[in-house]
């Protein structure tokens, strides 16, 4: 289940924001896709004691490991956000403020939660 909801604009790169979206968090790894490998992410998930399992780039000179089994279980991630945009008002954005948008994100998240506890 997400344990933080940013809302910025559509044209924003969520790479972006992954730094914000990470800090102060304590995890022994740090599970993204390919997305999401920039030095800023890689550099601040290992200074806050994070390992990073991404994927390198294609286009990066220095192609670096990474525990594959591992990113394998990325598509449990995955999950939550498609149960999350299967409700409609979440994919097409109907809130007209971020706060309603984030109220109704967490609102869903906790029916998804307590469908998976049953």
């Amino acid at each position: 289940m997400p344990v933080r909801i940013l809302v910025t604009e559509g044209t924003r790169a969520d790479c972006k924001e992954a730094v914000h979206l990470i800090e102060g968090i304590s995890a022994e790894t740090l599970l993204a896709d390919r997305g999401y490998d920039t030095n800023d992410i890689l550099s601040y998930a290992v200074s806050a004691g994070m390992e990073p399992v991404i994927p390198p780039k294609k286009n990066r000179k220095e192609q670096r490991g990474y525990d594959k089994y591992l990113y394998k279980l990325r598509h449990l991630v995955e999950n939550c956000f498609l149960a999350l945009k299967r409700w409609r008002g979440i994919a097409t954005r109907y809130a007209k403020t971020s706060d309603a948008f984030i109220a109704a994100a967490h609102i869903r998240c906790i029916a998804i939660w307590a469908t998976i506890r049953a």
